[in-house]
């Protein structure tokens, strides 16, 4: 069973940074496929970045490419978003979530991933 906690979510004006962190216990940590997803209010959760299993490859949303970053710390069993020139529409609940075993195809849809975070919040000002 893996648990997940993220943490580094505020309030913060467009253009501005912000840097969110999930803690991982219990598992393998180098064997999960890492992802970030979002979830804005009325909204289907979408996929925001992934850092495949042993952190082989990453992978961007169109969204946000060029702005946020997804890393790693094995050691720390720790994974992180770097994300920079916010903008309002970033505004959403930010979680994290891990699989052992998700495939290619399958990583960037929510429901294939087994664990999943509680969400911090993120908010963006004009």
């Amino acid at each position: 069973q893996v648990q997940l906690v993220e943490s580094g979510g505020g309030l913060v004006q467009a253009g501005g940074s912000l840097k969110l962190s999930c803690v991982a216990s219990g598992g393998s940590f180098r064997s999960y496929t890492l992802a970030w997803f979002r979830q804005a209010p009325g909204k289907e959760r979408e996929y925001v970045a992934i850092s495949r299993r042993y952190g082989t490859t990453t992978h961007y949303a169109d969204s946000v490419k060029g702005r946020f970053t997804i890393s790693r710390d094995n050691a720390k069993n720790t994974v992180y978003l770097q994300m920079n020139s916010l903008k309002v529409e970033d505004t959403a609940v930010y979680y994290c979530a891990a699989d052992s075993s998700i495939i290619l195809s399958s990583q960037y849809s929510a429901p294939n991933y087994a664990y999943w975070g509680q969400g911090t919040q993120v908010t963006v000002s004009s």
